[in-house]
Parts: structure tokens; sequence; C-alpha cells
């Protein structure tokens, strides 16, 4: 996931004539700057804090490119820039295809194609514990589920989140000896969450799905969810971009 504020990545501009370098080079930018030595459109060291960032970004790299002759256009290799600021809280993809077209595209998450891997202490979820924003089902099967469905109705309920208007129920079924979770936009710190699920389910029976997100509206795209399958955790990443093919 991209959390970072700012603008991150370049564009290659391929083998250009030295005086077409030496004029990109000289042109002013307040977030972007042609660097000759890679030959490639980077950002500036020093960033701006006052102008529209989103507009400024995309206004500099349309002039840069368009101060490449258009016989010279097949030339340029391309690459992505990636915006996101307090202006621009989504993250917006300013993608330069071989040959110099150009896309802007604004980050959809979804899970569809999402990367999984297991789950390591949540040292892979980058969203702050005081945000999370949690919501799903999850069944677990406990030795005790009473007592189970307790302990993690207290970890909810003494948890010191900003956000105490969500919901979240652990409820225990004694017949059964399975405890259900149910969250929704419940504020808990996720990592303590699943760690306390894992050490309460009996080995290999623990289901269910938790998705994670952010209340902190500087960053609506930070997304993550939480997959049991047979008592064993994973997490998942969403894609921020579809890199479906467009039909022709």
């Amino acid at each position: 996931m991209f959390h970072d504020q700012g603008c991150q990545g370049r564009v290659l501009t391929g083998p250009l004539p030295d005086a077409v370098r030496s004029r990109l080079a000289t042109l002013p930018g307040e977030w972007l700057e042609y660097d000759t030595p890679s030959g490639a459109i980077v950002v500036r060291h020093i960033q701006p804090t006052a102008a529209p960032c989103l507009p400024t970004i995309v206004s500099e790299l349309v002039r840069m490119l368009s101060g490449i002759p258009v016989e010279l256009h097949e030339a340029v290799l391309g690459g992505d820039l990636l915006v996101h600021t307090e202006d621009s809280p989504h993250v917006v993809r300013l993608r330069v295809e071989r040959g110099g077209c150009v896309q802007i595209t604004w980050a959809h998450p979804c899970f569809s194609n999402a990367r999984r891997q297991p789950y390591a202490g949540g040292a892979q979820i980058g969203i702050d514990p005081v945000f999370c924003r949690l919501t799903g089902d999850v069944t677990l099967g406990a030795a005790d589920p009473v007592r189970a469905a307790r302990d993690l109705q207290r970890l909810a309920d003494t948890y010191e989140g900003l956000y105490p208007e969500g919901d979240f129920q652990a409820s225990a079924d004694r017949a059964a000896g399975t405890v259900r979770v149910h969250m929704q936009d419940a504020n808990v710190d996720v990592r303590v969450l699943v760690d306390r699920l894992l050490a309460l389910a009996k080995p290999g029976v623990a289901d269910g799905v938790i998705d994670v997100s952010t209340f902190d509206v500087r960053f609506p795209d930070d997304r993550v969810r939480v997959v049991f399958e047979a008592g064993q955790a994973w997490v998942e990443e969403p894609a921020l971009f579809d890199e479906t093919p467009a039909a022709h």
C-alpha cells in the first residue's frame, strides 16, 4: 500500500538529442524536474506546500512532455508518478506509456486480485492502530467459548480508540463450542484482535474475514483484509488500480 504523502516515481524519456535534453533541464518546476544524467522526469528533492499539488504536477508533467518534439515521442519509455497529498487524499497515478501517452487514474482499491501473505504479527498492516476501522465476521472454535467471548468483548470494550460509534459483538455458542465475532465500523487495533483470536482458537478452527480500513480522512485508500481459513490468518492487500487491458 502507498502510505506516504507527496509524489513518487519517475518517467524515462529515452534517448534524446542534447539540445532537447538541455531545454528540458531548464524548465522551471515546483514538483518536477528533468534529470539529465538519468534521462528522466523526476520529483524534486525540495517540494512546495502552498500550490495545489495534483494540478501543478499534472501541468508540469505535460509541459515537460510537450517539450519533446512529436517525432521523438517513440523514444519515450514512460513510467509512473504516484500522487498522494493533503489536497488529493486519494492516490492518483499519472502513467506515461511508451510513446508518450498520458493516463490519469484515481485509486479504487479492489480485493479481486489481492496479494496474499501469511499474517506475521501485523507487520504488513500499515494503518495506525488508533484509526483502525474493522468490519466483518469471524467464527472460531474455543475450549471455553463463553470465557473466550467474554475475553474478546472485554478487549473491544476497553480499547482506548477515538471512534466509539462502531459495533463489536462477541457471542458464544456453548453447544457448538464456538465463538462468533461480528464487527461493524469497530475502532479496535486489528493486530491486537487477530493475535487474541489466534490465541483463543482451537487449532484449525477459525474462519472469517475482517476488512480493515481507516477513520483517518487523510488516507481513504488505506485498506487491507485479514482472512481466516482453517485456523490460519492471511493478510490481503488490494490492487489500487485496475490493470485489465481496455477493450478496443
